[in-house]
């Protein structure tokens, strides 16, 4: 069951983000808004060459952060993203590059 604080709920947000996001400071980008939004998770380069990333937060926050994913003003070229949503786990501290 998510968490709810105040009105806001606290959720998990999985994206998966294709397209020419490795080697070009993606992570970090993302780490860095994540930590402006006060969200706590990873950003991880997966094989195939996609970049995962994984937050929780309050639902706001973590909408925002989806819509600067998919913003164009990220570093290097994201293609395509694909969301999933679901409720968060919690025991997260702090959002880290893996």
């Amino acid at each position: 069951m998510a968490v709810v604080t105040g009105a806001e709920r606290t959720v998990r947000l999985t994206a998966w983000v294709r397209g020419q996001v490795q080697g070009v400071g993606f992570r970090w980008w993302t780490r860095a808004r994540a930590l402006e939004l006060g969200l706590v998770g990873s950003a991880s380069n997966l094989d195939d060459g996609r970049v995962e990333v994984d937050a929780e937060g309050p639902e706001a926050a973590c909408r925002t952060l989806l819509d600067a994913l998919r913003s164009g003003g990220t570093p290097g070229r994201v293609d395509s993203v694909v969301e999933r949503w679901s409720d968060a786990r919690g025991g997260r501290t702090g959002f880290v590059e893996r």
